[in-house]
């Protein structure tokens, strides 16, 4: 796999590893024809088990090659990386206030320009939204791979990104096809629209791996920059829904999120 993908160039290898993602989005999104409802405690670990992937991949597949990426050019890290993953959050807040969409759970208020879609579009909206950090982060891992002294390594690295997504994408496509067959569309239609809410992630990934490519001094700011996109998301939305319940049982997140962390680390330290 890894030789495969060392004969491709770094773009057509981040559309390949979000393929993979959108792909495992379809399957989650696939749920919805065997399943009609989604046990609340079941939809909070699968954000729980979501945030913890990205906020491990934030760090093991970000944050730490960007402080490596900005010692090597002679920046100073800590200041690089700071610059990056505040733009990160920015970008995130400012896609967030700009963009129709309204979150999952029980407090369904909608956000961005005011607009007169349907209630179903602004929920694959939320969804939408939160995957475009998710297609840069494997776009700017597979990015930086082309640049490194060690490009099989870099690539396991970068594969290891499109994994944890990818594994952490088939529960989210579920806990987004399946409230929309609850709001009353078909499973057929709730299927598209659950799948369709990943196709912004191959999009992303192309556009991060090409811009690193072309400004090699980007690379720790979009490595950074992908990071703070992501933690946006979790602290954003991702905590909030999962803890957005009527009783206390919390802990389902919780263990959802120490599920995933682990599970994105082993992948990271085990493949990188």
């Amino acid at each position: 796999m890894a030789e495969w993908l060392l004969t491709l160039s770094a773009w057509q290898q981040a559309l390949v590893g979000t393929l993979f993602t959108w792909g495992m989005t379809a399957l989650g999104a696939a749920m919805v024809f065997f399943f009609k409802n989604i046990n609340r405690n079941v939809l909070n670990t699968m954000l729980g088990f979501a945030s913890g992937v990205m906020i491990a991949a934030s760090f093991w597949s970000l944050l730490d090659p960007a402080i490596e990426a900005a010692e090597e050019n002679g920046s100073i890290p800590w200041l690089v990386v700071s610059i990056g993953f505040g733009l990160g959050g920015l970008f995130l807040y400012l896609a967030d206030k700009t963009i129709p969409h309204m979150h999952f759970g029980p407090n369904q208020e909608k956000e961005g320009l005011p607009s007169h879609l349907k209630r179903t579009i602004l929920l694959v909206f939320s969804i939408t939204l939160h995957n475009i950090p998710e297609g840069l982060a494997v776009g700017v891992a597979f990015g930086a791979a082309s640049e490194a002294a060690n490009p099989t390594a870099a690539v396991l690295a970068a594969v290891s990104v499109s994994l944890g997504i990818g594994i952490q994408n088939f529960p989210e496509g579920a806990a987004v096809s399946i409230p929309l067959r609850q709001e009353g569309l078909s499973r057929w239609k709730s299927f598209l629209y659950g799948q369709a809410s990943g196709i912004v992630e191959p999009i992303a990934a192309v556009i991060g791996a090409v811009l690193v490519m072309r400004v090699q001094p980007l690379l720790p700011y979009a490595l950074a920059f992908a990071a703070g996109a992501m933690i946006y998301v979790v602290v954003e939305e991702l905590i909030p829904e999962a803890q957005a319940t009527t009783d206390s049982k919390h802990h389902h997140a919780v263990f959802g999120a120490m599920s995933g962390f682990i599970i994105m680390m082993i992948l990271d330290v085990a493949l990188g």
